[in-house]
């Protein structure tokens, strides 16, 4: 791997030392040939349709994944709402997992703005849901239940991708049971990196997808919604009833597009380091770390010093966070340096 820091000039407050923020992926600066490439970007007005760097983008990510159109969002929960509301209507019920982002942390927007049932499940230990749940789960055509419409899959899974074999079985099953499929790829890009396959091999099997460019890739902001031509239709509608109808924002389309172009293949590099970082920490007596496949490394602090342990790293010019368990996200303005930084800090607190 030949990491390339792109470099944020952060300062840790305490030590002086440039700041070693492993908080999340969407915390990156864009780096000088992006802020170039978004001064450069042609811009109409895109809720006139005629913005050209919007259109562009839409259609390449379109293309890209497989569909035959694309929406550009200001953010990926906005994205999954319209997606679920494109499918869904008013007592339709969509089947997800219990700890799925579009279930769990996005404001329960679906139930509250779509009247949109949803039913979670239990994941398992990689993200999947059994295939038996999901067929239990399935509604009859009955007035006493919810009408079962959608099955909501999220890839990648806490670092890790969830299995081809998997997403091809669960699909099937779905669209024999006559539901469509969503996927919430968020970070799409990083499981198909961390596959060895185009991305559009990961999304075939689905009717819809939505796709961060603010996590891995690096833009500041930005997501797509993909799918038919008439889902795009209905998701639009939704969109604009969502407020997410945006003027020239070809500056941001042109950050997302860049990011297509030049920050794919070096997601190899976070995935490495968040390898590098997840085996510095190994045999830490009270640390339990898990191998991440992709960029995103959880641990386990034993006798409640979690919390104890973020203020130790924070002092030292590091920053993670301690939602569940604790968890650390490499990314573009990361570098082997920054990793080796935390490694220290950390293994400076258990020996405390």
């Amino acid at each position: 791997m030949t990491a390339v820091h792109y470099g944020s000039a952060a300062r840790s407050a305490s030590t002086g030392a440039r700041l070693v923020d492993l908080r999340s992926d969407t915390v990156t600066q864009p780096t000088p040939a992006m802020r170039t490439a978004m001064m450069a970007a042609p811009l109409g007005d895109d809720v006139f349709g005629d913005d050209p760097t919007v259109n562009a983008l839409q259609k390449r990510i379109a293309a890209l994944l497989g569909f035959e159109a694309a929406l550009f969002m200001p953010t990926g929960t906005q994205s999954n709402l319209c997606g679920l509301l494109a499918h869904c209507g008013r007592g339709d019920e969509y089947i997800v997992g219990q700890m799925a982002h579009t279930y769990r942390y996005e404001g329960g927007g679906a139930a509250v703005l779509g009247s949109i049932q949803p039913q979670p499940l239990p994941n398992q230990p990689d993200g999947t849901l059994l295939l038996a749940d999901i067929d239990a789960a399935i509604k009859p055509d009955d007035a006493h239940f919810a009408r079962s419409r959608l099955l909501c899959l999220e890839n990648t899974w806490n670092g890790h991708a969830l299995p081809l074999p998997y997403i091809e079985a669960a699909t099937a099953l779905a669209r024999q049971r006559g539901l469509a499929r969503h996927l919430d790829g968020a970070r799409l890009f990083n499981a198909a990196v961390a596959c060895g396959v185009p991305a559009g091999e990961i999304t075939r099997h689905f009717d819809s997808v939505s796709v961060c460019f603010s996590k891995g890739l690096g833009a500041p902001i930005g997501s797509a919604l993909c799918g038919s031509r008439e889902f795009i239709a209905r998701a639009h509608r939704v969109r604009k009833m969502a407020g997410g109808g945006m003027r020239q924002v070809g500056l941001l389309a042109a950050a997302a597009d860049h990011a297509l172009s030049h920050h794919i293949e070096r997601l190899a590099d976070d995935h490495a380091l968040a390898r590098r970082l997840a085996e510095g920490l190994q045999g830490i007596a009270g640390l339990s770390v898990a191998m991440p496949q992709t960029n995103i490394v959880f641990a386990q602090v034993a006798d409640g010093r979690g919390a104890a342990l973020l203020e130790h790293l924070k002092k030292r010019g590091v920053l993670a966070t301690g939602l569940i368990g604790l968890r650390f996200v490499t990314h573009l303005d990361v570098d082997a340096a920054g990793i080796d930084t935390a490694i220290a800090a950390v293994r400076e607190f258990f020996t405390l």
